[in-house]
């Protein structure tokens, strides 16, 4: 059974589909992204708080070493299909970096389901979010044989990335939860953890408003494109479960993880990139990570993941 925050994406996608003049403002947009990734830090920081430093030092490491990963994997597959050494390496980058939504509805569902997970998986979001996009824009420069491209402005870039809206948000709320505690942001509470679904759901509906807009450029892309985007996440996913398995994560965990590694960035990803590696197309990585990867994940992956999960436990 679908999740209800994940009907409220389709209800967007209907809407724009159907040329409804339904928009959310964007002020609310914004204030809704700041809310959910202050929020998922949080819920982090404060089972973080409760986490012994031994236990949590291999999810780190192996967190940091996943992502850099990733789009080593990909970019090979990506050039076979044709795509430039930059365009490759830049869509690589969206599928190494993070997708904290997706995180998020995964997490929704696992709740739902009584299926218990790690407490501290917001964790990994904050870890996972940025190595992609590193070894994107090395693999960018390591392929690129024109001598005229542009130099990767690497202290624009690292501040861009490290203290960026979503990073700075989410390992901002996890040094709070960690620092204060359950007993220290009981006040808030009511706010931050008991509204927290209805807002996903919000955000959502604007995501899917969004992505429906992107349905028509499937066609400008072609096929091989739609196949990556699926493929991709799938292939992956059992990366990120294997990981998680090898750590000794719980099947909830080890979903989670596998949720990670399959989710695309369309946040964090598309602004690096653009300082990083302008003359990559921008257009060819939304589309693929918001326009296919996000509602396949929502709709379809996270199930799957979770039954990956239970084979693979």
């Amino acid at each position: 059974m679908l999740d209800v925050v994940v009907l409220f994406f389709l209800l967007g996608v209907v809407a724009r589909l159907v040329k409804s003049d339904l928009r959310l403002p964007e002020a609310l947009y914004e204030t809704l992204s700041i809310y959910l990734l202050l929020a998922i830090g949080l819920k982090g920081g404060i089972e973080l708080s409760r986490q012994p430093l031994a236990v949590l030092m291999p999810q780190i490491a192996l967190c940091v070493a996943l992502g850099f990963s990733i789009p080593f994997l990909l970019v090979p597959i990506l050039r076979r299909m044709g795509l430039s050494a930059v365009d490759s390496a830049a869509l690589a980058a969206h599928y190494g970096s993070v997708s904290v939504v997706t995180f998020a509805v995964a997490s929704a569902w696992l709740q739902r389901r009584g299926i218990p997970a790690e407490s501290h998986a917001a964790l990994w979001v904050a870890l996972m979010e940025a190595p992609g996009l590193v070894a994107g824009i090395l693999l960018a420069r390591l392929g690129s044989r024109d001598p005229q491209a542009p130099a990767v402005r690497w202290g624009e870039l690292a501040h861009d990335v490290f203290f960026g809206k979503s990073v700075l948000l989410l390992a901002g709320g996890i040094l709070i939860g960690a620092v204060m505690g359950e007993q220290g942001t009981a006040p808030i509470k009511p706010v931050f953890m008991d509204l927290f679904k209805g807002v996903l759901a919000l955000f959502l509906l604007e995501l899917g408003l969004v992505a429906g807009a992107r349905l028509g450029e499937f066609r400008r892309y072609g096929l091989k494109l739609l196949v990556f985007a699926v493929c991709a996440p799938v292939g992956l996913s059992v990366l990120g479960v294997l990981a998680g398995r090898l750590l000794g994560l719980s099947e909830g965990g080890m979903t989670l993880m596998g949720v990670l590694a399959a989710s695309a960035s369309y946040i964090a990803a598309p602004t690096a990139m653009r300082i990083a590696l302008p003359q990559a197309n921008a257009a060819l990585s939304i589309t693929a990570a918001l326009g296919i990867t996000f509602p396949f994940n929502l709709v379809f992956g996270i199930p799957l993941y979770h039954r990956i999960a239970q084979a693979l436990s």
